[in-house]
């Protein structure tokens, strides 16, 4: 089988084209449980700026999506006082493949399985342009962040730790 397929073919570019939305494409060799960290420095990106989707879940196990600077941590306390709920925790891999259609690794907000509600760090809509999963492991979209607002309805939300 080639390997030379177009990168960009994924539920979530096929989202963007059909929005319009102008992205660059940044392919990477995918490191296991690399995330974040490890794609910035590849890329030469400031870790900042490459934005991690987190599936996570409330305490009646309903998914939602967290988009998070790739260097820093989620406080599911803040974040489930800011979204009225009783608690939230990350989904297991196998439960956020499903919820998302994705495999963990190469979430993408865009073009999920499910609608989901999805909340965005508040500091990540104040940058220039952004790095996110394009829906493959080891490819990133490069996006003006105001995107996932526009086409995500994504809320704003503070709850970033430092790592």
């Amino acid at each position: 089988m080639a390997k030379k397929e177009h990168v960009s073919e994924t539920p979530a570019t096929q989202l963007l084209k059909r929005h319009k939305v102008d992205f660059s494409e940044h392919p990477y060799a995918y490191l296991e449980h690399g995330g974040a960290q490890h794609s910035a420095q590849v890329l030469g990106w400031d870790p900042f700026h490459v934005v991690k989707t987190l599936i996570m879940q409330d305490q009646d196990a309903k998914p939602l999506v967290v988009l998070m600077h790739g260097n820093r941590k989620v406080s599911t306390k803040n974040l489930a006082r800011q979204i009225g709920a009783k608690s939230v925790e990350p989904c297991a891999p196998e439960v956020a493949n499903r919820h998302s259609g994705y495999l963990v690794g190469g979430t993408s907000p865009f073009g999920t399985r499910k609608a989901m509600p999805i909340y965005i760090e508040e500091t990540i809509l104040a940058l220039p342009k952004i790095l996110i999963n394009g829906g493959r492991r080891g490819f990133l979209v490069g996006i003006d962040p105001q995107v996932c607002v526009v086409l995500l309805a994504a809320q704003p939300v503070q709850c970033a730790l430092a790592e």
